[in-house]
């Protein structure tokens, strides 16, 4: 436990108690009379029930909607199965202005349903419902999808074999153990939507906001930071309370399971049902997922002459933009690539690390260190990013110069995602097997390395992957924090989409078509990572 709570006490918690602090006081002298003014507002009243209320609907429709998809990719084979695993995942990781933007193209003024159909979305709260939808629809998918594909299906055929009808079999045995994971996926999925702020911002217009863009408006337009700080701790309480749910939730249905190779659980569709469903799921994804994608594509070749190269050749230039640019768009590929792949690195170990903590320890201090790792999912990423500003500018950590700075803001976002997709399948181990093997003579680290890691390598591949894909569309704390001349590619297609032009609109576009391919490869190459005992991750 150690590893992981020096990093997130020293890149976590200090840099949001330095902001928070310094937006409460005056003068040396705190002003907690500020926090009674602010929750008293009938307007934060208002933003906080939304937000409330879109985070609750948005993860139940993810759920009703993706949980076929995670059996559908656990447990049937089929052609192409591999590359639309990587292409389900790629929305997660684009910046949520860009894809927010290529959704209302979708559902707003002129978008593809108003052109057929006269039906626009822009206005209701719809639209914010369906864009979190298509970008959370990989976290359930991946994240239950990788527990489901190794458990045993044998428990269930048994259950059937007694007696019991499919659907009783499925309720009685598969589900319960798919608990934790499900849980797992839900909360993560109802943080995102807790916490967002591009998606409601472009498709919520000044009608809708949450607590991100409320604290955004108050600490980048109105320099209102004691607003912005109250609302932050807001954020904390209720994170906390749905944290302490969770954990006492998923304590009560975790049990030892009977897991096997991944690879032997999978088979062709059989019967009407299942060519149905996998029907159905593929029809989902095609609507919700790949269409706003092939959206982003289409308008990436449009220009001022009509459809080319225009834009990808103008991204080449240092000078492109206007002057936005101190290097060519094109160099910020190169580095978002080396800052994911540190960040990556990073959460990797201090989330292993962290979940092997939680495997072997219990207590209410365990417990605790549980929700500490969640936090930064629900804490304003906004907050994060002048936090890491405001207190990192000091020896022996002053990182403000540092290009190490912008992974480890990553890395805080990574790390939940290695918890709790490792985390599930760690604690299913049988605790007979590691004893087995100390009686055997193995010692702790050995007993780990053969009995452990088999079993855990596919979920530390997935785990990895869900860092990597989300280190290289992180924005919200990037953006304050990346150098002028080191942008990555989010920050650089902020920067395009907010500056006049067709030209600055069309570089925007296709900087995220790059990054869309860049991660739908990344991810296909984990897809292809095999090891020797389980042939999976």
């Amino acid at each position: 436990m150690a590893v992981p709570l020096a990093f997130f006490g020293v890149f976590f918690a200090y840099p949001v108690a330095s902001i928070v602090t310094r937006g409460l006081t005056d003068g040396g002298r705190w002003q907690l009379a500020r926090v009674g003014e602010v929750l008293t507002d009938p307007g934060i009243r208002d933003v906080l029930w939304f937000t409330l209320w879109q985070a609750s609907a948005s993860t139940a429709l993810t759920l009703l909607l993706a949980l076929p998809g995670a059996y559908v990719f656990a447990r049937l084979d089929f052609p192409g199965k591999r590359l639309l695993r990587a292409v389900v995942t790629v929305p997660f990781v684009l910046p949520t202005v860009v894809a927010g933007s290529a959704f209302l193209a979708l559902v707003g003024r002129g978008g593809l349903l108003d052109e057929l159909w006269g039906i626009r979305l822009d206005t209701t709260v719809w639209a914010i419902l369906l864009a979190h939808v298509f970008f959370n629809y990989a976290v359930v998918v991946r994240t239950v999808g990788g527990l489901w594909a190794q458990l045993d299906p044998r428990q269930e055929e048994a259950a059937r074999v007694l007696g019991a009808g499919r659907l009783a079999a499925w309720r009685r045995v598969t589900l319960p153990a798919l608990g934790p994971a499900v849980a797992a996926a839900a909360l993560m999925v109802f943080l995102f939507t807790f916490t967002s702020f591009g998606v409601v911002q472009i498709l919520g217009g000044p009608r809708y906001a949450t607590l991100e863009v409320e604290i955004y408006q108050r600490t980048a337009q109105l320099l209102d930071l004691p607003t912005a700080a109250v609302l932050t701790l807001l954020q904390f309480v209720v994170v906390a309370a749905l944290l302490a749910v969770h954990a006492r939730t998923v304590r009560r249905r975790e049990a030892t399971l009977r897991l096997v190779d991944a690879s032997r659980t999978a088979r062709r569709p059989r019967g009407a049902g299942q060519w149905a469903l996998l029907a159905s799921v593929l029809a989902v994804v095609a609507l919700l997922v790949m269409l706003p994608l092939a959206v982003l594509v289409l308008r990436s070749f449009e220009g001022p002459d009509g459809y080319g190269l225009a834009s990808y050749r103008a991204l080449a230039s240092a000078g492109a933009g206007g002057g936005t640019f101190t290097v060519a768009a094109l160099d910020t590929i190169g580095n978002s690539l080396t800052y994911a792949l540190a960040a990556t690195a990073i959460a990797v170990v201090v989330g292993g690390l962290a979940a092997a903590a939680l495997t072997r320890r219990e207590g209410r201090l365990v417990r605790g260190f549980d929700a500490l790792l969640m936090l930064p999912l629900g804490t304003s990423a906004v907050t994060v990013g002048f936090g890491f500003l405001i207190a990192l500018d000091e020896p022996p950590l002053d990182l403000r110069t540092s290009w190490i700075l912008v992974p480890l803001a990553q890395a805080l976002v990574g790390v939940p995602f290695v918890v709790r997709t490792v985390l599930p399948v760690l604690r299913a181990v049988d605790t007979r097997l590691r004893e087995a093997a100390a009686v055997l003579g193995a010692s702790p680290l050995r007993a780990w390395r053969e009995v452990d890691l088999p079993l855990v390598g596919r979920a530390l591949g997935i785990a990895a992957g869900f860092a990597f894909a989300v280190s290289l569309g992180e924005f919200g704390a990037t953006v304050f924090i990346a150098r002028p001349d080191n942008p990555t590619l989010p920050v650089a297609v902020a920067r395009l989409l907010g500056r006049p032009g067709e030209l600055n609109y069309g570089q925007a576009m296709a900087l995220s078509t790059i990054l869309m391919l860049v991660c739908a490869a990344a991810l296909l190459v984990l897809e292809r990572v095999r090891t020797d005992r389980t042939g999976e991750f």
